[in-house]
């Protein structure tokens, strides 16, 4: 790539004669070593300028795993198609076939090494992602003057260039001469310029998510009189975020990054291996290729399996390998299993994760293609030693795996397992025993033989693991296990983000009626989170205080805001004990679970009573509505002697909504937390299994949540939501807040479009009367103009922690086009985890 900085002015007028792109012609071995390529560009037309072509069959490994050595064949001819050769979302065809080969003639090593060859110049070849430079050729950053030998080479340039940056491009306008044809200028933008056009989606059901913001980002270049290509503008701001370089194969542009660009992006990011395969990495057998997959498939937790090999016609060494997973493709069919009385188990179901290598210039093997992801569930750690690959592990992982079963370690005492010292203990800095805090008495509820060392064993094996996993255990008058905590350091940062409201329920029984009791949250995208989990084999005051008192321990003294619990007295003195400054609310669906059990004879004997007493407990938000529906469901049944309902109407601020409007609740409802949860770990509360095999699950059901926010983070940063109207504050709020609390600000915003405003003036101080067009309630908002406080009676910003609809209105009633910053709670924005 030829770059100069000085160039004369662009010219419009475009010669008749166009000099083409001068070509480097190679000696006739070279030409014998490389395939023949030609590529047609036709135009396409997409509305996104993105286009998704399927190549022709051909193998990729027998393009880009060949040998130096030209007579080197493929002997094996059965190979996958995944890989074939790519096409670009420009229309324009990849030819991976020619990676190897082309970076060989230039005598470049995949390392980004020199390789002394003086046989070989500079040599473009159209329509490949891959700019192939001489020795002495260095990568320049675009900028305005910069000139080009050809347009594809400056497309090269600038795609690289995205990719370092963390964006993907599109190709944009072209202007061509009229009388040959020739490109004149033509401009390459990022993926998120301009906008969709909206007239052809009114009819469409299912819209696709909006992916342009409107962003500037280009580079125009245009043909100068010597035939080469100058950069006349450059525009590097972007007005969304950028990925980081090793994920930029995610975009549309760069769905496979070719592979000298692989390497100088990982080799740039990762000065060491971390055991994970990475395109480009060299081995000097394939031996230890296999052993270092089979080694990252150990920890993975799948079996791996050899696939095809090609070798070479003159020594018959190894050009290129395939390792596959050993659920790879499918059973072939046999006319003999018609007979079989007892067929074998299908374990194949068509799995595409694997690794191939190819031998290279240098001799060594280098990762040529890696497909990480599996289309099924990985083996646990403690029975990956039974995989076929897997034939030994190292001593600590069957020591690990043994105590994870729990089934080939017999201490001969508990006491003996209680007090012996295991890997990272005694680095603590503290003792799980807590024997301070005895019962004073015998625990309520008894253990099966087996289950206090199988807690002992899975909180051993956790902390060989994670040596920030805090456990505590506190003993009756016995010495005798009666509760359990337990926190991984991921639940104690989840806490640390999002701790502000904690949902208590211990309403969770296991097969002998002990509660297992869970501290369980939401996150910024109203998705649960787990914060710590008990086994209680007693539920006195005594024991809700130490637990109470050990979580608070385990988050480092941070205390929630707000504690949502299902109704229980003894619970509640607890928490009045140890939490006397956080709001304790009780759960308003176990209030109306205790109804169905309590007051059952009159749900039946009364059909409409369901639907008054659900109304008085979920939808009266005003204390004087709540208390007359109550007082006319009372007379309306005849109930005003009813022991219970008079009972639970004298803990009513506890639990009605009308009475926790100026509580910070997160807007959990906690009958989705509940509901959920219930759902995920039925199957293991009520069964038969033991304690050993409910934490296993208990760990799968937390994994699962956790990948769920992994993949809601990398939507929110790829997608945004699509806006009800061209609207300053609502483009604000986009900005700012996650997909999904943004939703529903741009749900109060909404239905302030309908409100009248009513205002009067005191000072300083503003208060307005608004309500909706045609309906007779009205809330108050009152408005500070100095410090730009709104505050609504309706308390939605207190309960849930955005602004409502009221308040809303008030702000766009005063020209204030932006949330204000003191409106904006951080555990709800895109930034909640920074």
């Amino acid at each position: 790539m030829d770059c100069k900085s000085n160039p004369p002015p662009c010219e419009e007028d475009v010669k008749d004669k166009v000099e083409s792109s001068p070509r480097v012609d190679t000696d006739a071995e070279v030409e014998s070593h490389c395939a023949k390529v030609s590529v047609v560009d036709k135009p396409v037309v997409d509305n996104d300028d993105e286009h998704k072509f399927q190549s022709a069959k051909a193998s990729s490994i027998d393009k880009f795993g060949v040998d130096s050595d030209g007579d080197h064949e493929c002997k094996n001819l059965k190979v996958s198609s995944d890989d074939k050769s790519g096409m670009d979302v420009d229309g324009e065809q990849h030819f991976q076939g020619l990676k190897s080969s082309c970076i060989e003639e230039c005598g470049k090593d995949f390392d980004g090494k020199q390789v002394q060859n003086p046989k070989f110049a500079s040599v473009g070849i159209t329509g490949c992602d891959i700019s192939i430079k001489d020795e002495h050729d260095e990568y320049v950053e675009p900028k305005v003057g910069v000139e080009f030998e050809s347009e594809e080479l400056a497309y090269k340039c600038y795609q690289r260039y995205a990719v370092m940056e963390g964006f993907s491009i599109r190709k944009d306008f072209v202007n061509k001469s009229r009388i040959n044809g020739a490109v004149v200028s033509r401009r390459y933008t990022c993926f998120r310029q301009g906008h969709r056009p909206r007239k052809r989606e009114a009819n469409v059901t299912k819209p696709r998510q909006e992916t342009r913001t409107g962003c500037l980002a280009h580079m125009t270049i245009a043909r100068q009189p010597n035939g080469k290509f100058r950069v006349t503008h450059f525009e590097t701001r972007h007005n969304h975020e950028l990925v980081t370089p090793t994920t930029a194969y995610m975009l549309p542009s760069h769905k496979r990054l070719t592979f000298s660009q692989a390497v100088e992006a990982n080799s740039a990011n990762s000065s060491v291996t971390d055991g994970v395969p990475r395109l480009g990495m060299g081995f000097d057998s394939e031996d230890l290729a296999y052993e270092f997959y089979n080694a990252y498939a150990g920890r993975v937790g799948f079996s791996v399996r050899k696939d095809y090999v090609n070798r070479s016609k003159i020594d018959g060494a190894v050009a290129s390998r395939r390792y596959t997973c050993f659920r790879e493709g499918f059973r072939q069919k046999d006319k003999r299993d018609l007979n079989v009385k007892r067929p074998r188990k299908e374990t194949r179901i068509g799995c595409h994760a694997q690794l191939v290598i190819a031998r290279q210039p240098d001799g060594k093997y280098r990762v040529t293609h890696f497909e990480e992801k599996h289309n099924h569930e990985l083996v646990a750690a403690c029975r990956v030693r039974m995989l076929r690959s897997q034939k030994r592990l190292a001593v600590s992982q069957v020591v690990e795996a043994n105590i994870v079963d729990g089934s080939k370690i017999h201490p001969k005492s508990l006491s003996k397992l209680m007090y012996k010292p295991t890997g990272g203990q005694g680095n603590l800095g503290y003792d799980p025993i807590d024997h301070k805090s005895n019962l004073p008495s015998k625990h309520t509820r008894d253990m099966s033989n087996r289950e206090p060392e199988d807690i002992l064993n899975y909180f051993q094996s956790k902390q060989l693991k994670d040596p920030s996993f805090f456990h505590s255990i506190q003993l009756d008058a016995e010495e005798q296990i009666t509760n359990v905590f337990w926190a991984d350091a991921k639940m104690v940062v989840d806490y640390s983000d999002f701790g502000d409201v904690v949902c208590f329920d211990t309403t969770y029984r296991l097969k002998d009626c002990r509660p297992f009791a869970p501290f369980i949250g939401v996150n910024h995208h109203k998705q649960m989170v787990i914060f710590g989990a008990a086994l209680l084999y007693d539920d006195t005051v005594e024991s809700f205080k130490w637990l109470f008192h050990t979580f608070i321990e385990a988050m480092s003294g941070k205390k929630p805001k707000t504690i949502l619990t299902d109704p229980d007295a003894v619970m509640a003195e607890a928490i009045e004990a140890v939490l006397p400054e956080t709001h304790h609310r009780i759960c308003v669906w176990h209030v109306y679970q205790n109804a169905l059990t309590y007051i059952s004879d009159i749900f039946l004997a009364f059909e409409s009573f369901s639907n008054d007493f659900c109304s008085c407990m979920f939808y009266h938000e005003e204390e004087d509505d709540f208390i007359n529906a109550w007082k006319v469901m009372l007379d309306e049944y005849g109930l005003w002697e009813n022991e219970w309902l008079n009972e639970i109407f004298k803990s009513r601020e506890k639990w009605s909504i009308a009475y926790g409007k100026h509580v910070f609740c997160a807007d959990i409802k906690t009958v989705q937390l509940c509901d959920g949860f219930h759902t995920n770990l039925r199957r293991y509360l009520k069964s038969d299994i033991d304690v050993l095999q409910f934490f296993k699950h208990l760990g799968r059901v937390v994994n699962d949540w956790r990948y769920k926010e992994l993949e809601a983070n990398y939507d929110m940063t790829q997608h945004m939501p699509r806006l009800m109207g061209d609207v300053i504050l609502l483009k604000h709020a986009r900005d700012i807040y996650t997909p999904s609390i943004f939703e529903l600000f741009q749900q109060e915003y909404e239905k302030c479009l309908n409100f009248v405003v009513n205002c009067t003036e005191s000072g300083s101080l503003f208060k307005y009367k608004v309500g909706t067009y045609g309906h007779l309630q009205e809330y108050i908002v009152v408005f500070n103009s100095i410090d730009i406080r709104v505050v609504c009676n309706c308390m939605k910003f207190e309960s849930m922690g955005i602004l409502c609809s009221h308040a809303l209105k008030v702000l766009d009633y005063r020209n204030i086009k932006v949330v204000p910053k003191q409106y904006i709670l951080k555990r709800w924005t895109r930034e909640a985890r920074v």
